[in-house]
């Protein structure tokens, strides 16, 4: 098993970034082949060690989960070096347990969007079937949780994370439909980003800010935006002191994620669709 520095990346909110120990560098407009970004990239540094921020939702929040290019985000942080990545979102709690302001680094995901949102990069004469049955990094995951203890927060590792299509909330019989999958947390953005982070051969852990109990809870208003974003605004400080104590934690990248398609890609190579095979370069490469 090969090893090689981190190099990361984080797709969330704007404020993750608007931190004095960390150094902006640069703003960097990126094209991709899947057009542009959500927003430019933010090219930063906290002592020697680089960071790239990307707004999941462009500044000023204008796009909706559905309308997120998450194929130009993971590409364009790809392009730049990134190899392991780091999402924040917020999330509703399933769980009595999970209250709002706490954080969770769930370990799996339900895929419950409707189709809409692009989520693979192949096809067009080259297919791949990549592994996603951890769809996180244990070992970053691993790595985040303890780095979000160190910041002072109430965290729960592992849980499934169940991802709706939005941009409206659950009805009150889906809420209670997710907690009879045993699942823990509702959000709308983790996918496809961890597929297309599984076949970018990134890393990929999500720091999962729970605000609210969605609506099934009966002792607790049923979710709305304003409730969100008040909770956010404590849960937003955890999650930059955890990427404060994250960034220096960051070794050497010993897991199996960067091989993700050493086995995945089925088409031969003399029968791949020349244009698609050279706009796939950054990833068969």
């Amino acid at each position: 098993m090969s090893s090689r520095p981190c190099v990361l990346g984080v797709i969330g909110g704007s404020g993750l970034y608007d931190v004095p120990e960390i150094e902006v560098l640069e703003e960097l407009h990126i094209s991709t082949p899947f057009g542009p970004p959500s927003s430019p990239v933010i090219k930063g540094r906290l002592g020697q060690r680089e960071v790239f921020f990307l707004a999941r939702h462009g500044k000023g929040h204008v796009l909706t989960p559905s309308e997120v290019p998450y194929r130009a985000n993971v590409w364009a942080l790809k392009s730049l070096g990134v190899n392991t990545l780091l999402s924040v979102s917020a999330v509703g709690s399933l769980k009595e347990e999970i209250a709002p302001g706490h954080l969770v680094v769930p370990d799996q995901i339900i895929d419950r969007t409707r189709g809409i949102r692009p989520s693979t990069y192949f096809g067009d004469g080259i297919v791949a079937h990549v592994a996603l049955a951890d769809p996180y990094c244990a070992d970053l995951s691993a790595t985040l949780a303890n780095a979000a203890r160190q910041a002072g927060a109430t965290v729960h590792e592992g849980g499934t994370l169940v991802v709706m299509e939005g941009p409206q909330f659950s009805t009150r019989a889906e809420s209670f439909l997710y907690r009879g999958f045993g699942a823990s947390l509702i959000g709308m953005t983790a996918m496809p980003e961890a597929k297309l982070a599984r076949e970018a051969s990134l890393c990929y852990a999500t720091l999962a800010l729970a605000t609210d109990y969605d609506c099934w809870h009966e002792t607790h208003e049923s979710v709305t935006v304003e409730g969100v974003f008040q909770v956010m605004r404590g849960n937003n400080v955890k999650a930059r002191n955890t990427l404060l104590n994250l960034i220096p934690m960051l070794g050497e990248r010993t897991c199996h994620c960067h091989t993700a398609l050493a086995s995945a890609v089925v088409t031969a190579p003399s029968a791949m669709n020349p244009e698609t095979r050279k706009k796939l370069a950054l990833l068969l490469d």
